[in-house]
Parts: C-alpha cells; structure tokens; sequence
C-alpha cells in the first residue's frame, strides 16, 4: 500500500512541474501561442511558379482536397498554351495520400520537384516555358501507369450500348 501512495505521490508532483513551470514542454512557447491565437501559419504547397495549370492534380486528389481557381490574368507559358487556372489546397481535406505530386506534370514528365506538395514545396523554381520545350523523361512503367489511369478515368466518357 505504500508503493502505491509514493506512486501517487510521485505523479502529482510530475504533473504540478508540468502545469506550473512547464517542465518537459515538447513545443516552444511562440508554437504553443501561435496555436491558441490561431495563427498557425502552413507551408507552402503549391508553386505557382513552376505549375502549368493542367489541373492534374485536382482530377487525380480522392478527396478533392485541391481546387482549380481561375487566375485574374492568364499566363501564356509556350505559344499555344496559356494558364488560365492555379491549384489551391485544402489541408483539413487531404490525406496526404501525394498522389498531387507524384502525377504534376513537372515531377511526373519531366523529373523535377513537382508544383505541389502536401507537406511542403520547398525552394526548388522550375520555368515551366523552359521546361516544355524539353523532351519528356518516362520510363515503361510510368508509361503503363498513365494508360491505366487513363483508361480507368475515360470510362466514364463512354456509354454501355
């Protein structure tokens, strides 16, 4: 029975330390305020730089967690395709599933980081104008992967006769 006590005794004055004088904190005070006020503030996750507008990653997202929004003025970034639209993310929606970055354009076709990324972009700049103009870098199984996502999504364009 007096094991027990000096248990219980021990736990109290662990937690007193911990609510009084914050011992053991695991985050800063500037993180724990930060979440109190509200003002958590969220990487970044779309490059708009280095996206093309393709809308990619809005198709392929399972939750739709990534919306296409139409830009006040389009970008023409080779003769004969301009942006017209850039994502914008959803972070309470996402299940970090990156299934937006692994088919960009950028990161699938072309080997770069690609414009959108769930945890965080990073620093990396891609000229997409630049870019387009190199010839694409697939493989025969992200070749294969694409025709099965293509031939799975275009079913539904196609009436059973």
């Amino acid at each position: 029975m007096k094991s027990i006590f000096l248990i219980f005794l021990k736990g109290i004055y662990v937690n007193i330390l911990r609510i009084l004088f914050a011992s053991d904190r695991v985050t800063s005070k500037d993180i724990r305020n930060s979440i109190l006020q509200g003002k958590v503030k969220y990487p970044q996750v779309v490059n708009d730089e280095s996206c093309i507008g393709c809308g990619g990653c809005a198709n392929i997202c399972p939750v739709e967690a990534i919306e296409m929004v139409p830009l006040e003025k389009p970008v023409e970034i080779v003769k004969g395709y301009t942006k017209t639209q850039t994502p914008k993310y959803d972070p309470l929606k996402c299940l970090y599933c990156f299934w937006c970055h692994d088919n960009c354009p950028i990161y699938a076709f072309y080997g770069k980081p690609g414009a959108i990324h769930p945890r965080e972009v990073g620093e990396f700049k891609a000229d997409p104008s630049k870019l387009l103009k190199e010839p694409i870098k697939l493989n025969a199984n992200k070749i294969k992967e694409i025709v099965d996502i293509m031939a799975k999504d275009s079913s539904k364009y196609f009436e059973e006769v």
